[in-house]
């Protein structure tokens, strides 16, 4: 996967992507990570890779300040319909190049994005990095099973699947092993099919600095 094919392929996502990735199981698997969460009246927060606006539903209402960033501008206009009080700012950027400062943001919220994005590891540090110091990042994604080990039907349906967009192969451990010692593990669970779909909830711990 690469920036020009997910422009082109979230572009003809955008109109129907609320079908599949808004319905009932992932409205739930959702709910159930920012019941966790918990974010504070007055707390900054990114979502990273908003898409079609699909968090915005859980946080619109907690009297927060919300930036909220996509690669497509197609799915950024999906989102804008979600906003009727024009709360969020919207920008189009890149998740794996964010241009936010250091220990911005009191929330990050990167929901079904680190399986999309080419390169999950520098999304990921870019997360921690726009965190504050004792801030949450919330995670929602697939991920293979914490033993690293695809099941055999899953590596022939990789290749496939990539091709609409997401990566269904990508290990949780692998993407954030750099940076373990930056953040403490609150919430791991499993919320949709069986486990392959798991709610993260970290805080940033020690002070970030990319490479270290």
């Amino acid at each position: 996967m690469n920036n020009q094919w997910n422009r082109l392929i979230y572009k003809a996502w955008s109109p129907v992507y609320d079908i599949f990735f808004n319905s009932p199981p992932f409205r739930s698997a959702r709910q159930k990570i920012f019941q966790k969460a918990k974010i504070k009246k007055g707390s900054s927060v990114l979502l990273v890779g908003v898409g079609t606006g699909a968090d915005l539903s859980y946080l619109l209402s907690l009297n927060i300040k919300i930036s909220a960033v996509d690669l497509s501008k197609e799915m950024l206009a999906q989102a804008r319909k979600k906003d009727p009080s024009n709360e969020v700012d919207f920008l189009e950027m890149d998740a794996q190049r964010l241009s936010f400062p250091e220990g911005h943001f009191d929330a990050v919220i990167a929901n079904l994005i680190l399986s999309v994005v080419p390169d999950a590891g520098k999304c990921f540090s870019e997360m921690v990095r726009v965190t504050k110091r004792g801030g949450q990042i919330i995670i929602m994604d697939k991920f293979i099973p914490r033993s690293g080990k695809l099941p055999k039907p899953m590596v022939f349906l990789r290749p496939i699947i990539a091709l609409m967009g997401t990566d269904i192969g990508r290990s949780f451990e692998q993407i954030s092993a750099s940076y373990q010692n930056h953040f403490n593990i609150q919430v791991d669970e499993g919320v949709m099919l069986g486990g392959m779909y798991r709610g993260i909830l970290l805080q940033k711990g020690k002070v970030f600095h990319e490479g270290t």
